[in-house]
């Protein structure tokens, strides 16, 4: 006697086939809705900058004291380096003399906050007043309108650089941190920086003020990367403002 269990049945094959039609059907209109999900970018601040001369750009955030700010200018100076100097509305507030030599020395003066709050836990409201209370003490004392802006910790998520976007700045990281802040030796930061597996054309290098080691190894950096050929301008004059993409290491490439 033969079992019938494997016979042919029409119409459960056919149940089966318009099951699998119907989950075929469903994946497909799902398919943009998950692509859109997983494939929205997060949005990404400038970190470096695609270039074929050989400059970099040198920056110093304000946020702490001023008492190296004529030694840093006099080193600046001797280099022929123009610097980008990021501000703290408060630091501008206390310190207008050191701004106003900033400023007088050709520097370029951007904006890192008015608090140095940890942004990326603000709201984008609470977002746009820290840029935007920064960019009126700063256009207040010097006539200065500001349009690059450094968020503070270089904390930053979607919620930020959209604020900044909507007051038409462009967001500023770095590819080379001298991790001044840790009081390394002068030897030890000049290393660090000048051995950088990311220093390059183009390339954004971070140091802050009144860090007591940052002039002597600035001094000694300066000298190392004229003597291999670079030459030194500031963010604004580095970064493009429009036709340009940002690649997943934040480098900005013109189209």
């Amino acid at each position: 006697m033969f079992s019938r269990k494997n016979e042919f049945n029409p119409i459960r094959a056919t149940k089966i086939i318009v099951a699998a039609a119907i989950a075929l059907l469903a994946l497909i209109f799902a398919l943009p809705a998950v692509s859109a999900v997983f494939g929205a970018q997060k949005l990404l601040p400038i970190y470096s900058v695609e270039t074929p001369d050989k400059v970099v750009a040198i920056t110093l955030n304000a946020a702490w004291g001023a008492d190296d700010a004529d030694i840093l200018l006099e080193i600046l100076d001797e280099f022929d380096a123009k610097a980008t100097f990021f501000v703290c509305g408060y630091w501008v507030s206390k310190f207008p003399d050191a701004m106003r030599k900033f400023h007088a020395a050709g520097h370029n003066i951007a904006n890192h906050g008015d608090t140095h709050a940890h942004v990326a836990s603000l709201n984008f409201e609470q977002n746009v007043e820290e840029i935007a209370a920064a960019h009126t003490r700063v256009l207040g004392l010097l006539g200065v309108e500001m349009n690059l802006y450094r968020p503070p910790y270089g904390e930053y998520n979607d919620t930020v650089i959209k604020a900044a976007k909507s007051l038409k700045y462009h967001v500023i990281q770095w590819d080379v941190d001298s991790l001044d802040w840790k009081r390394p030796s002068p030897e030890a930061m000049a290393e660090r920086v000048l051995n950088h597996k990311s220093l390059q054309n183009g390339s954004i290098i971070l140091f802050h003020c009144d860090i007591p080691e940052t002039p002597i190894a600035l001094r000694k950096i300066l000298a190392e990367l004229k003597n291999r050929g670079y030459s030194f301008i500031t963010v604004a004059d580095l970064i493009h403002r429009d036709n340009y993409k940002i690649n997943h290491e934040g480098r900005q490439i013109p189209n």
